[in-house]
C-alpha cells in the first residue's frame, strides 16, 4: 500500500578495494573490467523500468555499496545522465553517495559535485589507527580528516560521518574520543552504529579483544545521545542524529513506508504491496537482458505485513507513530489491531505517547527489538 507518488531510488555498486573484516554486505574487490562490464549492465536495468516506475517524481537518489567512490568522473557522469534521461528526478532531490576516504581526492570531490550529488556519508568508523587496522579499513584518522575538509571545499553542504562503537578492545575513552574529533568537524549528520559480529566474516573467525561489556554498551549509546546534543546534533533515529533540517530523507523514507526501487545487484524494492529483490549472483546480474531477469524473491505484503512495519519501522523514529496515520493507512483503528500490546508497553514505561504520537522512551529504546517484536502480528483483527 504505497504512502505517496514520490519514489527513492537506491544504486548499488558492489566493488571496494578491500572487503572489511566485519562487513557482510553483497560486495567486494573486483578488476576495472569487471566494473566496466558492471556499469554497462546497470544502465541496460535502468533502461528496462517498467514505465508506471519511470513517470514517478524521484525526490531521493542513494549511491551504496561497496565503495561507489571508486568511479570515475565519466562513469558517474554517464549513470547520472541516464538515470535523469529515465526518471523524473526533482530539482531539490537528495541525491547522496557513499565515500570511503581511501577511495576520493578533492579533484573527484569536485567531479561528484559538479555530477549532482549533493550529500556525502563519508565512511570513518574510527579516528584511532589502531582500530581502522583492525576493522580493515583501508584509510587513516589522516585521511578521513582530509576528505571531509575537501568535501566541504568541494562544495557539499551536506555531510554525515559513520562511526562505529563496541569494537572490541574499544574503552568508553576511545569512543567519546571518536564522538568529540567527529563533533568538531561540524558535520550535518553523524549515524553512530554498535558493531554486529556477522557469521560468514572474517570478525566471526578471529580471535579479537574481548568486547565491551553490556554496561560499558549501554553507556557509549547513551553519552552518544547527550555528546552530540552538545554540539547540536539530536538524535531523529535509534542510531542516527542530524542538526535541524538534515535529517537524511532517504533513510527516513525506508523507515515512513516510502516507496523505494532498488537497481543493481542484490538490492531491495518496495513498491506499493510488492517486494523483490535483484539477482545476487553477478554472471546472472551481467547475463539478464530483461527487466524479469534482474530480479527474484518476489512477494506481495499482505495487509499484515504492512501493519508490522508500519510499527517496527515507524518506531525506529523517536518522533514515533501516529495511530491516527495508522487508521487512515489501514482503514482501522490502532487500539483494535495494537491496542492491548500498546498498552502493555505503555504501562512498562517503554513507550509514552502525546496526542496520537506514540513513541520509545529512553527505557524503551535500550530494549527497541523486545518492543517491536511485540508488533509482529499473528492475525489482524477489526
Amino acid at each position: 500500500m504505497s504512502v505517496n507518488r514520490e519514489l527513492s531510488l537506491y544504486i548499488h555498486f558492489p566493488f571496494c578495494v578491500r572487503k572489511c573484516r566485519y562487513c557482510d554486505f553483497l560486495s567486494g574487490p573486483a578488476e576495472e573490467s569487471a566494473r566496466g562490464a558492471y556499469l554497462a549492465a546497470l544502465e541496460r536495468e535502468i533502461s528496462l523500468v517498467p514505465e508506471a516506475l519511470r513517470t514517478r517524481p524521484v525526490d531521493t537518489v542513494f549511491f551504496g555499496g561497496g565503495t561507489p567512490s571508486l568511479m570515475g568522473q565519466g562513469d558517474l557522469e554517464q549513470l547520472m545522465e541516464r538515470l535523469r534521461s529515465v526518471f523524473d528526478i526533482e530539482d531539490q532531490a537528495e541525491i547522496s553517495m557513499e565515500v570511503n576516504p581511501g577511495t576520493a581526492d578533492l579533484a573527484k570531490l569536485r567531479a561528484f559535485r559538479q555530477c549532482g550529488i549533493n550529500r556525502l556519508s563519508i565512511g570513518v568508523q574510527s579516528f584511532h589507527e589502531e582500530e581502522l587496522a583492525l576493522l580493515g579499513r583501508i584509510h587513516s584518522a589522516e585521511d578521513a580528516l582530509r576528505i571531509f575538509h575537501e568535501a566541504r571545499e568541494a562544495g557539499f553542504g551536506n555531510l554525515n560521518l559513520d562511526l562505529m562503537s563496541a569494537l572490541p578492545g574499544q574503552t568508553f575513552e576511545k569512543w567519546e574520543e571518536n564522538l568529540l574529533t567527529a563533533c568538531r568537524l561540524r558535520p550535518e549528520h553523524i549515524s553512530a552504529y554498535s558493531l554486529i559480529i556477522e557469521e560468514g566474516t572474517p570478525f566471526a573467525e578471529m580471535d579479537l579483544p574481548p568486547l565491551p561489556d553490556e554496561e560499558t554498551d549501554r553507556r557509549m549509546y547513551h553519552e552518544t545521545g547527550r555528546i552530540l546534543e552538545t554540539f547540536g546534533l539530536r538524535r531523529y533515529e535509534i542510531s542516527n542524529y542530524a542538526r535541524e533540517g538534515f535529517a537524511c530523507r532517504h533513510n527516513c523514507g525506508y523507515w515512513t513506508g516510502h516507496d523505494y526501487l532498488g537497481l543493481g545487484l542484490g538490492a531491495a524494492s518496495c513498491t506499493g504491496n510488492l517486494r523483490y529483490t535483484c539477482v545476487r549472483s553477478l554472471k546472472d546480474y551481467l547475463e539478464a537482458g530483461s527487466w524479469e531477469a534482474f530480479h527474484e524473491e518476489e512477494t506481495h505484503l499482505s495487509l499484515e505485513d504492512e501493519m508490522e512495519e508500519f510499527m517496527f519501522l515507524g518506531l525506529r523514529m523517536t518522533k514515533g507513530v501516529r495511530t491516527g496515520a495508522f487508521a487512515e493507512r489501514f482503514g482501522r483503528s490502532f487500539a483494535s489491531v495494537y491496542g492491548e500490546v500498546s498498552q502493555k508497553h505503555l504501562a512498562q514505561g517503554l513507550l509514552a505517547e502525546e496526542g496520537d504520537r506514540l513513541f520509545l522512551t529512553e527505557k524503551g529504546l535500550d530494549l527497541a527489538n523486545y518492543v517491536m517484536s511485540d508488533y509482529i502480528l499473528t492475525g489482524a483483527s477489526d
